[in-house]
């Protein structure tokens, strides 16, 4: 995983494991990788892991089983669909908003590009 410097890193591997999730890769009740084995996999230090995984739980998105290890929640899904609009509300859409003003662009200039990527007619 290359890390963007834009980002603390621990958030990063936060937006991995809810892409994950998002994606279907993991799902509700699956055990996720030890902070370990994510730390090695991601060749990050096992405390940065773990505080993504802090910070997750506190987003109710895993759940900690002690002695045992972390775990995707039952309603995971909407939970970072709710996370991950509130930071695209936030930070990504004023950004795009900016830029179509800069562009002279309006949402109509978007639509040829919108119906094509999502193979609407």
């Amino acid at each position: 995983m290359e890390f963007r410097e834009t980002q603390a890193i621990y958030l990063q591997i936060g937006d991995y494991i809810c892409e994950r999730i998002l994606t279907g890769k993991w799902n509700p009740g699956d055990r996720i990788p030890s902070i370990r084995e994510l730390g090695a996999n991601l060749e990050v230090n096992p405390n940065t892991v773990m505080r993504t995984y802090e910070f997750l739980q506190n987003q109710e998105i895993i759940y900690n089983k002690r002695g045992i290890g972390y775990y995707i929640s039952i309603d995971a899904l909407q939970k970072v669909r709710v996370y991950r609009k509130a930071i695209f509300m936030e930070h990504e859409l004023p950004l795009f908003f900016k830029n179509l003003l800069l562009l002279d662009m309006t949402i109509d200039d978007l639509k040829p590009y919108i119906t094509q990527k999502n193979g609407i007619q």
